[in-house]
Formats: C-alpha cells, structure tokens, sequence
C-alpha cells in the first residue's frame, strides 16, 4: 500500500502523521508527505526519513479580503500539479492532517478516486479539515465533539491522538539520569509549547520562595528561546537554587524530560496533551486564550472532566487559585495518583495504531 501523508503549519500537525507514518512502514507500506517548502514538516519529514514533495499553499487574512483570491489561486495551480504527481505515484490512500497544504493534496486525490482520510488533533475542527471531511472516506478525531458539524456521523471515528513510539518508551530512570535529578525527589516540568509562554514564566518566577521551600522539589523551567533571558534575570538564582532549578531555553529531549517528571504546568495545545496523557502526567493546564475558537480550552476540558488534569485561564495566573492548584498538584501525591490512571482512559499510546486500521480500512488497496 502506499500512502500519501499531508499537513502543514505547526508540529501539532505533523507529529502525529510522523507517527502514523513510523506505524504503517514498521507494517511494509510506503509512505510519502505532501507539505510545503517553507514549513516546519519539510525539516520534520526530512528528518525522519520520509520522502517530502513540496506544494505551495496559503491560507487568507480575513482583515485583507483581496487575499482570498491569492490564496484560493495558489491552492488550486498546488491542486493541478498535485494531480499530475499523484498519476505518477498512483497512491492508494490520502490522509491529512491539517493545514492549508492538505487542502490542494486532497483536491487532487479526490479528482483521481483515491480515497481521502482526514484525521483531527484538536477539540475544534480546523478550516482545511472542515473542507476535506465533506470529501472524505472517514474522518478520525481525538476528540469526539470535533465532529459535531460533519453531516454524515458514519465517517466518523475516534482513535485519539498519536504520538511517536519516543515518547512512550522513555522512561522515569533515563530522564532523570539526564536532567540530574534524584529519583526519590519530586520534579516538576514548565513548559509553554515550542514558542513558550510568556505568562506562565512571569507567574511561575513569582512563586519562586514558595517553591524553592518544598523540600526536595526540582524544576525543570522550559522558557521557549524569546523568553529565556528574562526568566533568567527575573529568577536570579544563586548557585545553590540552580541546583534544583534548571533553566532552558529549549528542550531536545522532550520525551525523556516528560518522563522524569512527577507533574506539569503547560499550554493545552494537541502535542503536549497527547504527550502528556500517554506518560500519564499529571498537569496544571492553562490553556493560550487565543487560539482559533479558543479551542485548548475545549481540548483541556475534556482532560479536566475525566480528572486527569487541572485547568486554570490565562488570566487567573496572577491570582491565589493559581497557587493553590500548583503547590496540590506538587504536595498531594493522591491528587497525582487520581490523574495518572484517569489519563490511562485517553489510549494514546495505541491512537497510531487505531488510525493506521482506518487508514488501511479505506485505502484502495
């Protein structure tokens, strides 16, 4: 079977095809990525060692109406030579992931009979996979109100969200060895996506008495790379608090980092919530309040409501519920304990191999 992989935009994109992709050839089919030439999948895909093939795709500034003609231009002329590319490569399945790119890549699989599987990492439905699931053989969810406006609910199917087998087999020991902190000390892990998040930072830096006088707590504060030299003034820690307080920039070896840790504080965006729920991490989310229809918010609802996580907004960061909710989380194990084994419930550890069964289910082969 070969299968045409397409996405594009953010890593929150691409990881979980990277995913599916390390599923379907571990099973001996061929696996090729549609993206753009300019995003983030070309250097993932590359990396990983799967054939990429570029398209040119944008999408358009609802502030600036003449771009819809720009963009809808390009996507189709995308459409067209993905057309004449699927011809050569005759692929037996499409799937996208999200993303402008997905849109012209579909087009041009739909005009040719190949079937199309449209797979969705947030609570609320992307626009490229809006357009796609009308189209679309089957439409796979990690959350199941993300199809609530697609007419035909047969199409649909939940398999969660998949992440690389990297993440599930780290493990506590070699994170730890890693990071420099002692197994029987209790770790917690800052972290605000690829970019960081500003507010969190500001409020984590603010409790650092309260939290520097928990015996045996070590953090491991992932600032993004903008944020990273003011967090460090900001904290100013002496030589002896840095022993317990690691700063970073960035972190590499996110898999193992998330492995160390006891609980988190982080953004509730597709990635770090399937990462989190497959090691069975207990977190503190607060969700970016201003993603597109405020939709971490509605993906961290779902972890709250199970009671595999807290949820705090944005703006009560400043406020003594923030506190309260972190120091319960770092204090009480059985508050970690009730939201390890309600993680268990999202199966993320087996959504690539539940969507690699829809994928084969609807492929032509």
């Amino acid at each position: 079977m070969k299968v045409v992989l397409s996405g594009g935009g953010t890593a929150g994109h691409i990881n979980p095809a990277l995913a599916l992709a390390d599923v379907l050839r571990d099973r001996g089919h061929e696996v090729v990525f549609a993206g753009t030439p300019t995003g983030v999948e070309a250097r993932l895909v590359a990396q990983a060692g799967i054939t990429f093939v570029p398209f040119e795709a944008a999408g358009f500034d609802r502030q600036a109406p003449w771009t819809l003609v720009t963009s809808t231009l390009k996507i189709l002329g995308s459409a067209r030579k993905a057309k004449r590319w699927m011809k050569e490569i005759s692929p037996d399945v499409v799937v996208g992931f999200g993303g402008y790119v997905c849109i012209p890549v579909g087009l041009a699989a739909e005009s040719l009979g190949v079937p199309v599987v449209v797979h969705e990492q947030n609570s609320v439905m992307g626009m490229a996979n809006k357009f796609l699931a009308k189209r679309a053989a089957s439409v796979a969810l990690t959350y199941e109100v993300a199809g609530k406006d697609v007419a035909d609910a047969s199409k649909l199917v939940v398999t969660g969200n998949p992440v690389r087998a990297s993440i599930a087999s780290a493990t506590r020991a070699e994170g730890r060895l890693m990071l420099g902190v002692p197994e029987d000390a209790t770790m917690l892990v800052v972290f605000g996506g690829s970019l960081g998040a500003r507010h969190i930072n500001q409020a984590v830096c603010n409790l650092k008495s309260r939290l520097l006088a928990v015996d045996d707590l070590y953090i491991v504060h992932i600032t993004g790379p903008k944020e990273y030299d003011s967090v460090v003034e900001c904290l100013a820690l002496s030589e002896e608090e840095s022993r317990r307080w690691t700063v970073m920039a960035y972190q590499d070896r996110m898999p193992e980092t998330l492995a160390a840790a006891d609980c988190a504080i982080s953004r509730a965006g597709a990635t770090s919530l399937a990462e989190i729920s497959a090691l069975g991490l207990p977190a503190l989310l607060v969700p970016f309040p201003y993603a597109t229809e405020d939709h971490q918010t509605t993906n961290a609802k779902a972890y709250v409501a199970s009671g595999a996580a807290f949820m705090l907004p944005d703006d009560a960061l400043d406020s003594e519920e923030f506190s309260e909710k972190l120091f319960a989380l770092i204090e009480d194990e059985s508050v970690r304990a009730v939201m390890r084994k309600a993680a268990g419930g999202f199966e993320t550890q087996d959504a690539a191999a539940k969507l690699a069964e829809v994928v084969c289910r609807c492929s032509r082969a």
